[in-house]
């Protein structure tokens, strides 16, 4: 903790001009960003999304384990 953090208020980010920016909103708004692909590989997905996944690739291995053992 720095000693002069109580000293320093909790003012909202401002632009420029001194006025008040709302960044989450700004950053919602910009989603076509150039970030968006750093975005998406830095962010992980979440494990729901990935068992499903994982759930539909075993179906895919099961169904062609049993072409394989039926010879076709």
């Amino acid at each position: 903790m720095n000693p002069n953090d109580d000293k320093t208020p909790n003012a909202p980010p401002t632009d420029a001009s001194g006025k008040p920016v709302n960044v989450v909103e700004r950053d919602l708004e910009d989603r076509d960003g150039s970030t968006e692909g750093v975005d998406k590989t830095i962010t992980p997905s979440s494990n729901r999304v990935k068992e499903q996944e994982a759930e539909e690739l075993q179906r895919k291995v099961d169904e062609i384990e049993r072409k394989v053992a039926d010879g076709n």
